[in-house]
């Protein structure tokens, strides 16, 4: 597996990537990745904002269209989608091998 330079994802931008598989505002966001996360991961609104500023520039989320001109809706974009899916293969990776090592002890 390639390395990619963005990769490891921190948990908190992996979870705002998982929420983001479907449109949310940022209120949404913040109680999805509590959900997802059971409670472990709780973002203040600066968090979570400045969190946004940078998976903007990466391009890893983008806006949505929204009739609510109050709140910006964002969504987890084609490249955020793949590297949400690296970084997922890493992980299950490094569980393998975890597991492999563990048992020969």
């Amino acid at each position: 597996m390639k390395r990619d330079k963005n990769l490891p994802l921190t948990e908190t931008v992996y979870y705002i990537l998982l929420a983001l598989l479907q449109p949310a505002h940022g209120y949404l966001i913040m109680q999805k990745v509590e959900e997802l996360s059971n409670g472990e991961v709780r973002m203040a609104a600066g968090t979570l904002y400045g969190a946004i500023e940078n998976l903007l520039k990466l391009r890893f989320i983008q806006p949505v269209q929204s009739d609510d001109s109050r709140r910006k809706i964002y969504v987890i974009s084609d490249e955020g989608k793949k590297v949400l899916h690296h970084d997922f293969e890493r992980m299950k990776y490094m569980i393998e091998v975890t597991k492999n090592v563990l048992r020969q002890e």
